[in-house]
């Protein structure tokens, strides 16, 4: 397959595809039109007369190849009034030879005067006319290939730019939350708990950095980093804070975003947590449904009814969260909030089952 070009696509080097189809087409041509003079008894030297025809549309089309590859890039209406200006005078030459040739190989009698050299035109401006066709319609095809792969690229990186415009959103508020905690107890003068604190900072931060912004990875990852997460936070809230996690098996290898559920957390820390005296329950669960996998983040705070929670009030939290999915997953993905039975907030993933087998092996 190598030796003979078939290892990569066809037009992929569009130089060597121009020749192939010119050879094979003009060849073609050749063997037609010196079939049809023998089959009508024409003699042999109408092979020789169709040698001579093939060699001038071969020529003459090398000549209108090389034109065209410059006209194609100009506006359309000036590419059609000179290509067909150029077809136009192409075909008298080709009749003028043709016509010549027919007197010279075939009629020696034939003494052609003045028009009679364009008696072939109308059949010679046909074909070059659908050489032209074919020529255009395949460069216009390739030309919008390329424009199609560009637009996808450029698609691509706009998107992966977006994704992790809105996962570098999440750190700075982060950050400024553990440093404020960590400038408190230092103050305060409670050292070792600020060092705890700064290494599991710096554990956690590891992490992120070693991740891709826009990576996916898989749910257990993520549940590892949400207990770092919430060790942070524990040195800040001790029992008032109090995580739960059910992830169930068959849904630990699902990929999703990273740090996708962190804000989901940290909105139940800011919304529950914070503002009772005896702090509050999150509970984070997760389980197979079908193709899916449903991950929600409840907590046992004051719900709609006490501080407002909606995605307006919770800065870039929740909508930076919907924002992220939609990018990632566009409409096959599932974002809902209610009160949950504990009378708290919940807010409710739901991600197509995306698996990497390499994590299992």
């Amino acid at each position: 397959m190598a030796l003979v070009g078939l290892d990569r696509p066809f037009f992929d080097d569009k130089n060597r595809a121009f020749w192939v189809l010119q050879s094979i087409g003009w060849s073609g041509y050749f063997m037609l039109r010196s079939l049809s003079g023998l089959a009508n008894s024409m003699g042999a030297m109408f092979v020789v007369h169709s040698l001579l025809l093939t060699a001038t549309g071969y020529s003459l089309t090398l000549l209108m190849a090389s034109l065209y590859r410059r006209l194609i890039t100009m506006r359309a209406m000036w590419t059609v009034i000179i290509s067909l200006g150029t077809v136009i005078l192409a075909s008298a030459a080709f009749s003028f030879i043709e016509t010549w040739s027919y007197a010279t190989f075939l009629r020696p009698d034939a003494k052609p005067v003045g028009v009679e050299y364009l008696g072939a035109i109308i059949l010679d401006f046909s074909l070059l006319a659908a050489w032209s066709a074919l020529y255009y319609g395949i460069n216009y095809y390739l030309l919008l290939e390329e424009e199609i792969d560009q637009r996808a690229r450029l698609e691509s990186q706009a998107s992966t730019a977006q994704l992790a415009m809105l996962r570098y959103q999440l750190n700075p508020h982060f950050l400024f939350n553990t440093l404020n905690s960590i400038s408190t107890l230092v103050l305060l003068k409670q050292t070792e708990r600020a060092n705890a604190m700064l290494s599991r900072l710096s554990s956690f931060l590891r992490y992120t950095l070693v991740n891709e912004p826009t990576a996916k990875v898989t749910l257990v990852q993520e549940v590892e980093t949400l207990k770092l997460y919430l060790e942070i936070e524990k040195m800040r809230f001790e029992d008032r804070l109090r995580p739960h996690f059910k992830i169930d098996g068959d849904t630990i290898g699902a990929r999703l975003p990273s740090l996708l559920l962190q804000p989901l957390i940290e909105n139940a820390i800011k919304y529950a947590v914070t503002p009772a005296e005896h702090g509050a329950d999150i509970w984070i669960t997760a389980q197979r449904e079908g193709q899916a996998v449903r991950i929600e983040v409840a907590d046992s705070g004051p719900g709609p009814g006490g501080t407002p929670i909606d995605a307006q009030s919770t800065g870039v939290g929740l909508a930076n969260i919907q924002d992220r999915l939609a990018q990632a997953y566009g409409p096959a993905h599932g974002f809902s909030t209610r009160t949950n039975e504990h009378g708290g907030f919940s807010v409710i993933v739901e991600l197509p089952l995306e698996t990497d087998q390499r994590d299992h092996s």
